[in-house]
């Protein structure tokens, strides 16, 4: 299965506060949520299935920060936008866009292991988050391109 970068599309019917590891209880607020991660391993994208089995309840299993958010009832998956591509830190620093109005951060959320502010992004309006998502993987994967060209 081939690999690369990911973000899934959260949509949260509920606004309530989350212990999420190491980071503590988090308070999310109802809305929509991306959160961008990478599937480089031998499983490639199978990764995206093991979300959704947490986000689904057959998966209890808690590693990763995303695993708490997922876990919680009140969390599901809408969407996943990849990138057969290693751009997962330049998608994630892209997602709010060139203006970042409505977008807010979670902080130290899902980028222990890089230099980020964070790889969970939330906003109240599905739309605005899914075109920002869009146009990040467009963007970081063009920039890609144009590097190894």
């Amino acid at each position: 299965m081939p690999g690369g970068t990911y973000t899934l599309i959260l949509e949260r019917d509920a606004s309530e506060s989350i212990a999420v590891g190491a980071l503590g209880e988090i308070e999310f607020p109802a809305g929509w949520y991306a959160y961008t991660g990478s599937a480089l391993g031998s499983g490639g994208f199978g990764r995206i299935d093991r979300h959704r089995a947490v986000a689904a309840g057959d998966n209890d299993t808690r590693h990763w920060h995303i695993d708490y958010l997922l876990g919680d009832a009140a969390t599901a998956v809408d969407r996943v936008v990849t990138t057969e591509a290693d751009v997962e830190c330049a998608v994630a620093q892209r997602v709010d866009g060139p203006s970042a109005e409505g977008f807010d951060r979670v902080d130290a959320f899902g980028c222990s292991d890089c230099d980020c502010r964070s790889h969970l992004i939330y906003h109240e309006q599905r739309e605005q988050l899914v075109s920002a998502v869009t146009d990040a993987h467009e963007a970081a994967q063009a920039e890609t391109a144009a590097a190894t060209e």
